[in-house]
């Protein structure tokens, strides 16, 4: 690797380990995460490593493959420290950057827009939170984008056809263990399109037998787990699939255009990245017209094939943000050669960008002050203040003498500093009063001996929290424990049950466990996360 390429690389890690690692373990677990955690603990406490669980029922949804590295994680730091749980997924996301990188130099842009490009990913919102929690979609799509840098050298070049195909396959296959099809379908497929459009399949005589195995060893490396669960427990595995097919066409169904503001997910770059979209004012400003073609072709057309499912999530969007990561870099690094010389009528969408971002760091220091309980984050207060201001000041500074890379590098540092010193005092706005944890329950129960059951619903975050599955009552088929002595979780809306068991058992206590984090007039705050807990003994 030549020197400046590993400079580049080496900085790129370097901003990589600050956004995707520092604070790790802040933010408390929600809902997606409980459900990977508890599958991952039950892997490793009940040796579920093939028929995954989750509350002690089937969980075929999710192939293993993340969570057969997180359930190692947790083995090694210990199933309470989050920071361990999260770190193979901040990994993954580490692992996209690198592999994004090297993608880059084979376009030929340039070492430089493809080491801004990758700053373009890793500063991307949706790259951020997917990178920086315990969900499945950042694994599938690292992998994924390691797949496609070997299918590239495939299609491109005429050495080592066989072993890079041999490669490509594997990462395909790991990216199909992680969550299925879906990047086959959100991230190969446009990358394929967008190839055969814009640079065509050129000698694919000689190509096809690697592209064969390329495709044959990926599915077949990505698929065995499905047949063998498949086989092992067919009554689940049907029924689970035929529940996941249903919910593709029956939930969170959402209109064509319902992504058509997808470039929105990139956060701080939203405005960059809708200006490198108008192909008519950047296709001759651009220094690699065939790449920028490219680059845009795959991501219109990654865009358009999720908007066909009707199932939308913005996290969906995910995928998009890879090429269009790329595609922003060519707008970026036009910038970084004309900004200077540019009229006014093309600055003018700059200044507003970045004058926003500048506000927003100069403004802080006074909006944390009236807006945050700082009793207990002075420190993080102060630091995060100075570092934001630091930086609004800077790049208004750095703006007026039209020096547009200082800028850039500046856009970067700023979700640095908020990542680094802004994220504990997301601890500030967690001032529940009621708050009282599930893990509490657990340690009373267990001294006790009391069984534990849940009427209704199951929700993944108290599971997590409490420690080991809770057994359910069904509502529509209910039948009472045999024990004369029981605990029963019920929600408060549910309350009334407890009534009508009145003749026949006893409560002996009752408390209120409230799992919520934000206050109670707070617009997150869920009625899902709150249980009455009542100790029951049946009637002599």
């Amino acid at each position: 690797m030549p020197e400046k390429s590993q400079k580049y690389l080496l900085l790129l890690m370097g901003v990589g380990i600050l956004i995707f690692l520092a604070h790790l373990d802040v933010i408390y677990v929600n809902i997606m995460e409980a459900r990977n955690f508890i599958t991952a603990r039950e892997m490793a406490t009940d040796n579920n490593w093939l028929l995954t669980t989750m509350n002690a029922e089937p969980r075929y949804e999710k192939p293993p493959l993340p969570t057969w590295l997180t359930a190692i994680s947790g083995m090694v730091f210990g199933f309470k420290n989050l920071f361990g749980l999260r770190l193979p997924a901040a990994l993954a996301a580490l692992l996209l950057l690198y592999s994004f990188y090297k993608f880059g130099l084979k376009l030929k842009a340039g070492q430089k827009q493809s080491f801004l490009a990758s700053l373009i990913l890793t500063s991307s919102f949706y790259i951020i939170f997917m990178g920086r929690n315990g969900q499945w979609d950042i694994f599938t799509h690292s992998f994924m984008m390691l797949a496609i840098y070997f299918l590239w050298n495939v299609l491109s070049s005429s050495k080592n056809l066989w072993k890079n195909a041999l490669f490509g396959a594997l990462f395909f296959g790991f990216s199909f263990m992680s969550k299925g099809p879906i990047s086959l379908y959100a991230l190969l497929l446009p990358f394929v399109i967008a190839y055969g459009s814009i640079y065509g399949f050129k000698n694919f005589r000689e190509r096809w037998k690697p592209v064969l195995l390329f495709v044959f060893l990926g599915l077949v490396i990505g698929g065995w787990w499905f047949v063998y669960v498949r086989l092992a427990d067919p009554v689940s595995f049907l029924e689970i699939t035929s529940r996941e097919a249903q919910n593709w066409t029956s939930y969170n169904i959402r209109p064509f255009y319902y992504y058509w503001s997808f470039f929105t997910q990139s956060g701080i770059w939203t405005i960059p990245a809708f200006v490198a979209l108008l192909y008519p004012y950047l296709k001759n400003r651009t220094s690699n017209k065939k790449a920028y073609q490219f680059s845009l072709f795959w991501t219109l057309s990654a865009v358009v094939l999720l908007s066909i499912i009707p199932e939308k999530k913005s996290r969906y969007l995910l995928p998009v943000l890879i090429p269009m990561a790329l595609n922003t870099s060519f707008y970026i690094e036009y910038l970084f050669r004309k900004f200077r010389d540019l009229p006014l009528k093309e600055k003018w969408v700059v200044y507003f960008n970045h004058g926003l971002i500048a506000a927003i760091g100069i403004a802080f220091p006074v909006v944390g002050y009236f807006f945050l309980e700082l009793e207990g984050y002075w420190f993080w207060y102060l630091a995060t203040s100075i570092v934001l201001f630091g930086i609004g000041v800077a790049k208004i500074y750095y703006l007026k003498n039209g020096k547009y890379p200082q800028v850039f590098y500046l856009t970067v540092a700023f979700i640095c500093g908020i990542i680094v010193f802004g994220f504990p005092l997301s601890n500030a706005f967690l001032e529940n009063p009621d708050f009282k944890n599930f893990s509490e329950l657990r340690e009373k129960t267990e001294k006790t001996g009391l069984p534990v059951y849940e009427f209704s619903s199951t929700i993944p975050e108290i599971i997590w929290e409490y420690g080991k599955p809770i057994p359910e009552l069904d509502e529509d088929n209910l039948q009472l424990p045999t024990e004369d002595k029981f605990g029963l979780l019920v929600m408060e809306k549910d309350s009334s049950l407890i009534k009508n068991l009145a003749p026949e058992y006893k409560i002996l206590s009752s408390e209120r466990y409230d799992l919520n984090y934000v206050h109670p007039e707070k617009s997150g705050y869920k009625n899902r996360l709150i249980r009455n807990f009542y100790v029951l003994k049946r009637q002599d």
